[in-house]
């Protein structure tokens, strides 16, 4: 990211607290009144022209102030952004009277959901801790009477064993599938294994082996009604989604793919995700702030909150990454 001089830092700051402070184009006149700002109200235009020309800031109007653009924060969470409030310690304490002792895990996450919205006025998401998906590295077939002991071993150090019913004649072509599974995943290197390709004389057994790989997987694909959320009307109230059009395709999509709202983080300490950022179309005019807690059992789950790209960002990561540890916590 291209650095900013300390004067265009000081003033892209200010210009994203007064936005999400007023939901106001903000002025170099203001900005020096409100901030204290060492420097004329000429000087602060002339920056406020130089940030927007780097396209951090926008002018909605060509005679009213200027607002944040996406990059705008985008730089401001990665290079600016300042301690959280207080008021997050508030929201820890809470925290630390919820037990899973007399609360089911359903139970356990809308009552944190709500507690998440109700604190940051945002929408919130959390969706049930489930495994990672591994990559499959290694098949091993051994014959057990009647039955078939497939072990398949992953890249996370960890084997399931599925049990099957041999179909008759399929024994002899077990050394033969083993040996091809083998070839396959060394060639392809990301656990895939390409049926097509799959000699005519082992149709029996690939037959066999496919259908019951097929079916493990679908056992641990996220069940999209694991996931909790809280605070619809909270999007809703918010000046930028007033017409409610806006939202319409994030609402279509929180009905039938909720999990989608919280992708993958590229590591597990989580991430941002600002505007056009997002993989899913519908979230274009959206941040999420989101982190990942884990299970004992090595399970992932996401919480996140949505809103706009107005948001206060350091009270919203600060308070996912608060519910996330304590999850983590009770849950390990």
């Amino acid at each position: 990211m291209e650095k900013l001089a300390s004067r265009e830092k000081e003033i892209l700051q200010a210009t994203v607290h007064h936005y999400v402070d007023t939901i106001e184009p903000v002025s170099s006149k203001t900005l020096v009144q409100r901030f204290g700002l060492n420097a004329s109200s000429a000087t602060v235009r002339s920056t406020m022209g130089a940030l927007e020309q780097r396209g951090l800031l926008t002018q909605p109007h060509t005679s009213s102030g200027r607002i944040p653009s996406p990059q705008g924060y985008r730089h401001y969470v990665d290079c600016l952004l300042p301690p959280p409030a207080t008021t997050v310690q508030h929201l820890e304490s809470e925290l630390t009277n919820l037990t899973l002792r007399w609360a089911a895990l359903d139970d356990l996450l809308w009552i944190v959901s709500k507690r998440l919205t109700d604190f940051t006025g945002l929408m919130s998401l959390i969706t049930k801790p489930t495994r990672k998906k591994s990559t499959l590295r290694e098949i091993r077939l051994v014959k057990s009477g009647e039955r078939l002991l497939v072990m398949l071993v992953e890249n996370s150090n960890q084997a399931s064993h599925l049990n099957l019913r041999l179909p008759p004649n399929a024994e002899t072509e077990l050394e033969a599938i083993e040996t091809w599974t083998r070839q396959q995943l060394s060639n392809s290197g990301n656990g895939t294994l390409d049926w097509n390709s799959l000699p005519s004389q082992l149709h029996l057994s690939g037959f066999l082996l496919r259908e019951a790989i097929a079916s493990h997987n679908k056992a641990f694909v996220k069940n999209e009604k694991n996931s909790v959320f809280h605070g619809i009307s909270r999007l809703l109230s918010q000046p930028e989604f007033r017409d409610g059009q806006s939202l319409k395709p994030l609402l279509e999509l929180l009905d039938n793919k909720p999990s989608s709202v919280v992708p993958l983080p590229i590591n597990q300490i989580g991430q941002i995700l600002i505007g056009a950022e997002h993989p899913e179309q519908a979230l274009k005019n959206c941040s999420v702030v989101q982190a990942s807690y884990c299970t004992s059992e090595n399970e992932i789950g996401q919480v996140a909150l949505i809103g706009p790209m107005r948001m206060t960002y350091s009270t919203a990561r600060a308070a996912v990454k608060g519910v996330a540890k304590h999850l983590t916590k009770l849950l390990s």
